[in-house]
């Protein structure tokens, strides 16, 4: 009798993590096959010092068809063109297929830069840190821009659902225009859906709204909140700023010599359009053990997966998926899938908790949102250089467990240590 086939559909930080913790869980009950858009792995979150050459890629990326094959997982970089699950396959970019008994949908999301006029590296006027060729794009436009400094306008756009990393990089471009003593002739402005700073799509964390306020104030960063852009066009951008009844209160042309801005997610072209699997942004639809009710052999995890706002905003505004919450839904699954493969009931729950660490070069903020979506048992968050130092550590331990196949869970462990050791000190 042949073993069920286990196969996970992405291998960015949701896919890679999952596909070793599922491996790990099941053992020789099932093969785990991993498909992904290349054969690289990228950590996301030091896209930011990307794009101003603290780092170059090479030092966050991870080969991964050596490491999978090490673990015993099966890997295809072919990609996904199309998921078929009334009938447990999927269409592979080279015209093969590849049929499963389970899938674990880990795509992450596809960036709609599109949905604004002149949004974007690719034929716009905005430059990216969502990938790791946005944030070499956006190194080379920034070197450039230090030839000839002028106005920067770096945020998120409606729609948005990933805030911290817009702060981190407004944060790092004002601490390496500094050390370049360039930071006197760059005007600066944060443009965000956000209803208010520090909101981040989870109606603040702790004192997110004041932190973040004072840090902005101390680095002469102006703010536009519940911020709706019409357009960019070179060297300017046009924002509506929307009142809390929808109208419009102001109106902004803000020019600009460097822009990065975050866009708006949907779901990949290979899941979007199934009805029964996703929503109407091509999200997956998944119920409290990670499973969708209309496909219960799909999995879903990551920013992948169908999460409602918090509360209701003049401008929409996304929940984020943070690294913490992603890593729950891991092992929800892992434990999931090997129950089902055992014939025992597949119960696990993901704790959907949130932790950050948000650098800013020479400093940071850190939050954790226990649950992530209010009300909460644990609602704090404190800020100070510690926090650089633990997200550079942070990356440091991430790569290795990477490159090294471990897929156990270790957010939580390295995330509270460090929180927990910041408490002590305070």
């Amino acid at each position: 009798m042949s073993k069920p086939i286990i196969a996970v559909q992405g291998a960015g930080l949701g896919g890679t993590i999952a596909a070793f913790e599922i491996k790990a869980a099941v053992g020789s009950k099932a093969e785990v096959v991993v498909v992904n858009q290349g054969d690289t792995f990228h950590f996301v979150p030091s896209n930011p010092w990307v794009a101003v050459r603290w780092r170059d890629r090479a030092a966050i990326e991870v080969d991964l068809p050596p490491v999978m094959k090490k673990k015993g997982i099966g890997f295809m970089g072919v990609g996904a063109k199309r998921v078929h699950p009334g009938e447990n396959r999927l269409e592979l970019n080279d015209g093969q297929s590849l049929a499963y008994d389970y899938l674990v949908i880990a795509t992450g999301p596809e960036l709609a830069f599109d949905e604004i006029e002149g949004l974007g590296p690719h034929g716009g006027f905005t430059q990216s840190i969502c990938h790791v060729d946005h944030a070499e794009k956006a190194a080379a436009a920034f070197e450039t821009f230090a030839q000839n400094p002028g106005p920067i306008v770096v945020g998120a756009v409606q729609g948005a659902s990933c805030y911290g990393p817009a702060y981190e990089f407004a944060m790092i471009l004002d601490t390496e225009l500094r050390r370049r003593k360039l930071r006197d002739r760059v005007p600066m402005t944060f443009v965000t859906a956000e209803p208010y700073i520090g909101h981040l799509g989870l109606d603040g964390v702790g004192d997110t709204k004041g932190l973040l306020e004072s840090e902005m104030r101390d680095r002469h960063i102006k703010w536009i909140t519940n911020a709706r852009v019409v357009k960019a066009e070179a060297g300017v951008m046009d924002v509506e700023e929307v009142a809390d009844d929808g109208s419009v209160k102001a109106h902004h042309e803000l020019p600009f010599a460097f822009s990065m801005m975050l866009p708006a997610f949907r779901g990949v072209e290979a899941i979007r359009g199934i009805e029964g699997l996703t929503n109407p942004r091509g999200f997956v639809l998944v119920d409290k053990n990670q499973r969708n009710a209309a496909f219960p052999n799909v999995f879903g995890l990551g920013v992948a997966v169908a999460i409602p706002p918090v509360g209701k905003t003049p401008v929409p505004v996304g929940v984020p998926k943070t690294g913490f919450m992603i890593e729950s839904m891991v092992t929800a699954i892992a434990r999931n899938l090997l129950a089902i493969i055992e014939g025992r009931p597949a119960d696990a729950e993901a704790t959907w908790n949130a932790i950050c660490l948000a650098d800013f070069g020479d400093g940071g903020v850190a939050f954790m949102a226990q649950p992530q979506i209010p009300p909460r048992n644990v609602n704090w968050s404190a800020e100070g250089r510690w926090v650089h130092l633990a997200k550079v550590g942070f990356e440091k331990y991430f790569l290795g467990k990477v490159r090294r196949g471990e897929g156990e869970p270790f957010y939580e462990k390295l995330a509270l240590d460090l929180i927990g050791a910041r408490k002590l000190k305070t």
